[in-house]
């Protein structure tokens, strides 16, 4: 049998996680004995807190939890969820209102699933995570991309939105704190966002998973925005703020309406996450931010360094991120210069230049929707970050 023949449309036009890629490669040269250091990934270096942990310990030993949870998850965790919103957040939902699932990334999957028809359009502010526009397209939906700038941190302005918006726009997705650049929407700009959406039948699809890495200011919602709240949906989780990433735990904030919708369909795709991640989290919302304050202040401390590093490479152009532990820096200066027989034509083509031949992994900016740039993770140790830019500063000085 030829297999691609039997393999479905959605699933070959589906392309393959670049951030998933390039941990692939990175492993493969490990296993040749490579040291391989590893700003790729967008997972904290740090253990899930030891509170945490204790709380899936005991809810293993209570023996309650081994059987299928609630498909939206359980209603303690559910109810703990909607008070955090309102502790941290200022904002009024019910549990009825919030649907777990097995991270922000299903999330995303269950409400795009739950709202788009064939050649709707979904708004999507670029650079974006890799995984908006594939799972738009899995929903057999169509995304539309606004590129934020460099000069304006990568913020995409309400102007641009309004342009973007025609009558087969059915939602608008972005992410504050953003995945990959670091950028962080103030209240103000996403007054603006929130004037150009309200009273139009569009959902907003708010990303907030970075919501506790959040460098300079208090976070903020385009939820808070009476206007627009009854056509937000919330995406957070547990992976990035507590070090969870293995948990597999996140959640939406809907309208009941999606909240049914999303509740449907997890139904009929993997039902609830795990029970014993789910008490594991029910501590983490009702815990002390103490060891998520911790991951913060050494967060910030990366960042200065990685900044004070990449400035002293010539042709490299940065931001300063606000948010999230990535740094988005634009490598446009070294396409079409070359090492030996390698050409860098692309980003794509510096990220494998800089795997094989300074052994640092990164990912490249194409598949963030910005070509120019590519996408250091510095959720990684001081020793890592010092070796790993001094050595792509090394590999860079041999383009010519």
């Amino acid at each position: 049998m030829d297999t691609p023949s039997v393999l479905s449309r959605r699933l070959l036009s589906l392309s393959e996680s670049a951030t998933l890629a390039m941990a692939s490669k990175a492993r493969e040269l490990q296993e040749k004995g490579r040291k391989v250091i590893k700003l790729n990934l967008g997972e904290p270096d740090f253990e899930t807190p030891e509170f945490i942990q204790k709380a899936a310990i005991d809810a293993i030993n209570s023996g309650k939890y081994f059987s299928y949870p609630p498909v939206p998850g359980y209603k303690d965790l559910r109810e703990a969820i909607a008070k955090k919103l309102k502790r941290d957040n200022n904002l009024d939902y019910s549990f009825e209102q919030v649907v777990v699932s097995t991270g922000a990334k299903q999330s995303i999957a269950n409400i795009l699933l739950s709202i788009l028809n064939p050649d709707d359009e979904v708004i999507i502010f670029t650079p974006y995570w890799v995984t908006y526009i594939e799972q738009v397209r899995l929903a057999e939906g169509t995304p539309i991309l606004i590129k934020g700038e460099l000069s304006n941190d990568f913020k995409v302005t309400a102007n641009q939105l309004a342009k973007a918006i025609t009558p087969k726009t059915k939602a608008v997705l972005f992410s504050s704190p953003c995945n990959p650049t670091g950028a962080v929407f103030s209240k103000e700009e996403l007054k603006e966002i929130a004037n150009i959406l309200k009273d139009k039948d569009i959902i907003i699809i708010s990303d907030e998973i970075y919501e506790y890495i959040n460098y300079n200011k208090k976070h903020e919602s385009i939820a808070q925005f009476d206007e627009v709240k009854g056509q937000t949906v919330i995406v957070n989780g547990f992976s990035k703020g507590f070090a969870m990433t293995g948990w597999r735990l996140g959640y939406i904030a809907a309208p009941i309406w999606l909240a049914k919708a999303c509740t449907k369909l997890q139904g009929q795709v993997t039902s609830a996450t795990c029970g014993i991640s789910q008490r594991a989290g029910n501590a983490a919302v009702n815990g002390s931010l103490k060891d998520t304050n911790i991951m913060l202040e050494a967060y910030k401390r990366r960042k200065r360094l990685v900044i004070d590093l990449l400035t002293k490479i010539p042709g490299v152009k940065c931001n300063n991120p606000e948010g999230a532990f990535y740094i988005f820096p634009d490598v446009s200066f070294y396409f079409g210069k070359k090492n030996n027989h390698t050409v860098i034509k692309s980003s794509s083509d510096l990220a494998m230049y800089l795997l094989n031949d300074a052994h640092v992994a990164v990912v490249d900016g194409g598949a963030f929707g910005e070509e120019n740039c590519i996408r250091i993770s510095f959720a990684a140790s001081d020793e890592d970050l010092v070796e790993g830019l001094s050595k792509i500063r090394s590999s860079l000085e041999k383009l010519r």
